[in-house]
């Protein structure tokens, strides 16, 4: 299926990097933004080994060693006092286990890494997509103001309010969480008295979490300060908090995580939605991609490392010799389970992190000192062994 020709919507970190993965066994890909400019909104991702991975195999390893910053290791404390409930290295010993390395960096860092990766002739900006038609043996694409294109494969990389989703299954209805977000960050040189590591740290408390970690070459600190709540309207990642609002919400927890909170000049304000997985995401010559069709909550770090994952196998399967409408159906069998039991993992930590202090916050701890639960090395083998460019079927990894 050598020359193939993919038309890819979305030029967010999950669609340049299936650009990178399709270009890398011979497609003709065309990445249409409805942006005027690239970029990103957020702040910090993590790239764990199964995102690492493929981003090394497409020759970006330099690249991320420049704008990622490894962290020594992932460090779960208690809400109050910081004492440790489980630390689990993330530098050297993670790498020697798993082969490739763990990053943290700034969202628009990452993107810029994957965009000048991919010719530039290949991305066209300002393509708002308005519907599209398929026919015998390709899908045509229309745009507001531009010219149609035609293509083999049409895929919907286009994020958590997909048109291309929407196209294919229908308006979706998500659910309200309970949670909303604050994130912001607060340059590095403001935290010097906190004497924070250089790792990536999750306080659990009572009904809400906070999570800080450096990015862009240790210059900022990012932080996520999740708390229950009970309604929200809208679902977006730009509107403006109130940083006393964040302070009262955290107020009596670790000096650490009220020192980063009164050091920043402006927070954002986000509501989680949660959407139950999908039943199917390709129909013919068109499928999904990434937030598209397994949009996760921020409870396992794996969004964006599912839709890189998400990206490779869609090339091995595209290249592996069977017409486009069949290749898409191997990509979802392969795709879908692992990405809807990250789903509800993801959901699942809600309820672990934000426990209550008692009886079951006792039993969590102990399971956590035993390495019983999340991010003990055994327990993430699955995710991070994972290689989606020879995937298996289910989401595991080949032995």
């Amino acid at each position: 299926m050598r020359g193939l020709r993919v038309g890819v919507i979305g030029a967010g970190i999950g669609g340049l990097s299936a650009a990178l993965s399709l270009l890398a066994v011979g497609c003709d890909v065309q990445v249409y933004e409805r942006s005027a400019a690239l970029g990103e909104v957020g702040a910090g991702v993590q790239v764990s080994p199964n995102a690492s991975r493929i981003l090394h195999h497409l020759g970006l390893a330099g690249e991320l060693a420049r704008v990622g910053v490894r962290p020594l290791a992932l460090h779960q404390r208690r809400w109050d006092d910081g004492r440790t409930l489980l630390r689990t290295p993330l530098g050297e010993p993670l790498e020697d286990r798993f082969g490739f390395p763990h990053y943290q960096a700034h969202r628009a860092d990452l993107l810029a890494v994957l965009a000048a990766a991919v010719p530039a002739e290949r991305i066209h900006l300002g393509h708002r997509l308005t519907g599209f038609q398929e026919n015998r043996d390709r899908v045509r694409l229309r745009f507001a103001g531009r010219d149609d294109a035609e293509v083999d494969v049409l895929v919907g990389a286009d994020g958590i309010h997909s048109d291309v989703r929407e196209a294919l299954f229908g308006p979706e209805r998500p659910r309200f969480t309970g949670c909303i977000a604050y994130r912001g960050l607060v340059p590095a040189e403001r935290l010097c008295h906190l004497d924070i590591e250089v790792t990536a740290q999750v306080f659990m408390g009572p009904g809400r979490h906070f999570v800080n970690y450096y990015v862009s070459g240790k210059r900022l600190m990012n932080f996520v300060a999740i708390v229950e709540q009970d309604s929200w309207a809208r679902e977006s990642w730009t509107d403006r908090g109130e940083v006393a609002d964040a302070l009262t919400a955290f107020a009596g927890w670790h000096p650490q995580v009220q020192g980063m909170l009164s050091a920043v000049d402006e927070t954002f304000v986000w509501a989680l939605f949660d959407r139950p997985p999908l039943a199917h995401w390709s129909r013919g010559r068109v499928t999904l991609l990434g937030d598209a069709c397994h949009a996760m909550l921020p409870f396992m770090a794996q969004g964006a490392a599912q839709a890189i994952e998400d990206g490779a196998t869609l090339a091995t399967c595209l290249a592996g010799g069977a017409e486009p409408p069949a290749a898409l159906r191997e990509y979802e069998r392969l795709r879908l389970p692992r990405a809807s039991r990250m789903q509800a993992l993801s959901s699942a930590n809600k309820t672990r992190f934000h426990l209550p202090d008692g009886p079951e916050q006792q039993a969590r701890d102990e399971a956590m000192a035993a390495g019983a639960t999340d991010w003990s090395y055994d327990v993430v083998a699955w995710i991070y062994d994972h290689d989606a460019a020879n995937p298996v079927p289910d989401g595991g990894t080949p032995r």
